[in-house]
Formats: C-alpha cells, structure tokens, sequence
C-alpha cells in the first residue's frame, strides 16, 4: 500500500540526507539503506514497518544508478552477481514476510539489536584482508566448488536483512565477495548489483506486504539520485583505502548510537 503524509517543514532535511547517504553508499558498494530505517524511525518519528518498506523504496536509486556507473567502469562481476543476487531474491522474499509477523515495536528493537551486533562487529574487526591467494590448485577447487555454496549462502543472509530490516544488506554481501577472493577493484560494483536485486525483491515484498510514504520517498529521492550519481566518480578520483580505518570507527559508533536508542526507547 502506498500513501502520501502531510509535509511537514523538517522534510526539507531529507533531501540533503539522500545526497549524503546515496554518495557514500556508491562509494563503498552499499545501498546506503542502512541509515535510512534509523534515521527516519528516530528523527523523523516514523513507525517501523513504514520506515522500512520506504527506505526500499528510496533506496533503489542509489543501487540503480550507482551499479550502472560501476558497469560502465568495468567494476562488476555479472557471473558472481548473478549467483549472490539469485539466492537473495529468495532471501528478500522471506524478509519481508518475517517483517510482517513482527509489530513495530518488535521490528524496531529488533533493527536496534541488529544494529548493535553489527556496530561490535566492525568495531573489534581489523578489515584487513588476506592477499594471499593460495596455489593454483586451492584456487581452482575454490572456484569450482567452494565459489556457488558461499556465494549462495551469503547472497541469501543479505537477502533475509533486506528484505526483514529495509537496509541493503551489505555486510553479508560485502563478506561473500572477500571470502571468494573477489578482487577489490570490483568488489564495490558486484555488491551493489547483488544489492539492487536484493532491494528490488524486498521492495516487492513490502508493496503487498507493508506501508510506503511516497511523500518521504520523493524527498529522499531528489538527494540519492544526484548522491548515487556522484559517488562513482569520486571513487574514480579518491582513495577510499587511505580512510577505511576512520569510516569503519564512524559507521560503528553510528550503529552502536542509533542501536541503543532503538532498542531503549
């Protein structure tokens, strides 16, 4: 079901807010829908099961425009997205029908909780990644018969977050393509494929199954369609590498925040 509120003055912020949230999340491969869920159940005092189904909504620009972009630049692995992305489809299916279980209370401390676990794990997580990339054999038993069982297993967790919470469903996704040793050139590109199509079934899910504010999706909209547009190209430009320390304390101190609210309140 899909349904305009009243405008309220306090929603000229969301379009600042998209443009912020679509240029990061292009940038490192997400779809940025993880601040949306948060940001609008708690600044804007939206109810959760509206909160999700409408970051879904907005959300699908930033996945849009931002995998075409990394296309164009030669960032994405179809093959590999394609078999992440199959197995989150089905992920994102089940999400939303879990949502729909939960009253909004439960949803919302349940996204805190998720929150939280998520904020400890990238805290105390190094980030550094293993180069090394084994003989030649490893390799090709890996790719053979270790490459579709976790791509499927990681593309379907993503899925069952998207689909359940409104967010992209990154970490998992982002997990999957280091632990097949993707090269990191395109990882960024292939999670926000993988991302897109998981959005795209979650979304789905929630336009039977739940509540869309198409006034709050529009305002968003406007900012994570120049954001998403943006980040690629700064990507292009920018080292994102030389930060990750910094962004990965700040993404987790944000989790850590709106977690705790989200679940005290």
């Amino acid at each position: 079901m899909v349904f305009y509120s009243p405008f309220e003055y306090y929603y000229l912020w969301l379009p600042l807010i998209g443009f912020i949230v679509g240029m990061l999340a292009s940038m490192i491969g997400g779809g940025g829908g993880f601040f949306f869920p948060p940001l609008l159940i708690v600044l804007f005092n939206v109810p959760a099961h509206i909160a999700v189904a409408t970051s879904l909504a907005a959300t699908l620009p930033i996945c849009l425009i931002g995998a075409a972009g990394h296309y164009r630049l030669g960032n994405i692995d179809v093959r590999t997205g394609l078999v992440f992305g199959i197995a989150g489809i089905i992920g994102a299916l089940a999400g939303a029908s879990v949502a729909g279980w939960l009253s909004p209370e439960q949803l919302g401390k349940a996204f805190g909780i998720y929150a939280l676990i998520l904020g400890v794990v990238i805290l105390f997580t190094g980030g550094r990644r293993d180069e090394n990339k084994g003989s030649i054999i490893g390799g090709l038993y890996s790719r053979l018969f270790g490459f579709i069982p976790k791509g499927s297993f990681y593309g379907f967790a993503g899925g069952v977050i998207t689909g359940t919470f409104g967010t992209s469903g990154t970490a998992p996704v982002l997990a999957g393509l280091f632990a097949i040793k993707l090269p990191v050139k395109l990882i960024a590109g292939t999670s926000l494929m993988v991302i897109l199509m998981n959005t795209v079934s979650g979304f789905a899910g929630h336009l039977v199954l739940g509540m869309i504010d198409l006034t709050m999706v529009w305002l968003l909209t406007a900012g994570t369609i120049l954001g998403a547009l943006a980040g690629p190209l700064i990507t292009a430009r920018f080292n994102p590498g030389r930060h990750e320390k910094t962004v990965r304390w700040v993404f987790a101190i944000f989790l850590l925040l709106f977690g705790i609210i989200m679940v005290v309140t």
